[in-house]
């Protein structure tokens, strides 16, 4: 099983050539214009045109240009394509055109091209109400179970715990977590699904396969089921405190937070970040055909 960094030239290659493939399938409330951001991380800091300010190795790009009164007035993505070819060529293709802030020409640095290591989106949403989604991520539940099982030091920092535990040695060897401890949270995101479904009455929801956890969607647009920064954080005390389920509760509650765009490779794992129908769902299946052993 391939569970490495993936290479610049798998990373390339991923959304040069299968990336594209799935555009048809991504959630239909995730468009060109529809979140106010697409944000893109680098491995390696790229800079920027103006000489002063410093190489950046995550950036935000707003989906529409703004009046003084915050209303949208230019796109700066005409159609999803445009957004494609962005994360693909993230500096050729930059939104802030020949701004001083947007990434500098490749072609006149001794630089390679800038590579997304993720690519991101707002959840806050220009279409519909601000996205609810539940961050689970296997590095908490490996950290939990860590404590747990390690008792006579208290005192160890995150990765002597993780040490104790075994966890760095068991598969994949040297992360922060065990194939276990994403196969948990997998199932831990279909327990919040149906948490969703059973005690806030919702009717659409997701699962998405993150590369090292889950992402859970409460997609019900109603009046009903718009929730504030005060009920995300009931929902949030709900879900830590009645379920004891490990969630990241800053993620829904933050107006600001990007998610990973479903489809996009998670290129620590070199894994497809993708919707899920079953806690069963393999991760092996997950890596793209680019990718070889």
């Amino acid at each position: 099983m391939t569970w490495r960094q993936a290479t610049r030239e798998e990373i390339y290659t991923y959304y040069a050539e299968e990336f594209p493939s799935y555009v048809d399938d991504l959630p239909e409330f995730i468009t060109a214009n529809g979140p106010k951001q697409y944000a893109v991380a680098f491995r390696d800091p790229h800079p920027v045109r103006k000489d002063d300010i410093p190489d950046r190795d995550f950036i935000r790009r707003d989906t529409w240009q703004t009046d003084r009164s915050g209303e949208p007035t230019t796109p700066a993505f005409n159609e999803f394509e445009d957004v494609v070819e962005f994360i693909q060529h993230p500096a050729r293709n930059d939104p802030l055109g020949r701004s001083n802030f947007a990434l500098a020409d490749p072609s006149v640095l001794e630089k390679p091209h800038p590579r997304p290591d993720a690519v991101y989106y707002a959840l806050d949403h220009w279409e519909r109400p601000w996205v609810l989604l539940v961050d689970i991520d296997a590095k908490e539940i490996a950290r939990r179970r860590a404590s747990d099982t390690v008792f006579e030091d208290n005192d160890r920092d995150n990765e002597a715990l993780l040490d104790a535990a075994g966890i760095l040695d068991a598969e994949p060897a040297g992360y922060p977590y065990a194939f276990e401890d994403i196969d948990r949270a997998i199932e831990y995101g279909f327990e919040v699904r149906d948490i969703f479904e059973e005690d806030f009455n919702a009717e659409e929801t997701m699962v998405v396969y993150s590369g090292q956890g889950v992402h859970v969607y409460l997609l019900d647009t109603d009046l009903a089921h718009r929730y504030d920064e005060q009920s995300r954080e009931v929902l949030n005390d709900h879900l830590l405190e009645t379920y004891d389920i490990p969630i990241d509760s800053v993620v829904t509650a933050d107006r600001r937070r990007v998610a990973r765009l479903p489809y996009s490779l998670h290129a620590d794992v070199c894994s497809i970040v993708q919707p899920i129908e079953s806690p069963h769902f393999d991760v092996r299946s997950a890596t793209p055909e680019v990718v070889t052993e």
